[in-house]
């Protein structure tokens, strides 16, 4: 059994929790940046929590962004420049594996 598994699922939404609350203060990492560096970003993780759940793809990322998306963009997102594009580019190819 994969030891992330023996974590009480009471536990584990309080470190999910965290970890979205911890993403909305840090509005300064850029989704493009988390992909060049995890191979994820806000909307990987709203896309998890909205097939989990069974809710559609905008509740999920209000539920992740704590606002609308597109506020959060307007609000949040710079434009991404050529190099993080390629940086996300290698880093989502990693995870085809």
């Amino acid at each position: 059994m994969d030891p992330i598994d023996r974590i009480a699922d009471a536990a584990a939404a309080r470190a999910f929790r965290r970890l979205v609350r911890h993403l909305r203060h840090r509005d300064d990492a850029q989704n493009v940046d988390l992909m060049g560096l995890a191979g994820f970003c806000r909307n990987c993780l709203s896309d998890w929590v909205g097939e989990a759940a069974g809710i559609d793809k905008a509740a999920a990322r209000e539920a992740i962004y704590g606002m609308p998306y597109d506020r959060w963009k307007t609000e949040h997102q710079a434009e991404a420049t050529p190099e993080q594009l390629q940086r996300m580019a290698d880093s989502v190819a990693k995870n085809a594996g």
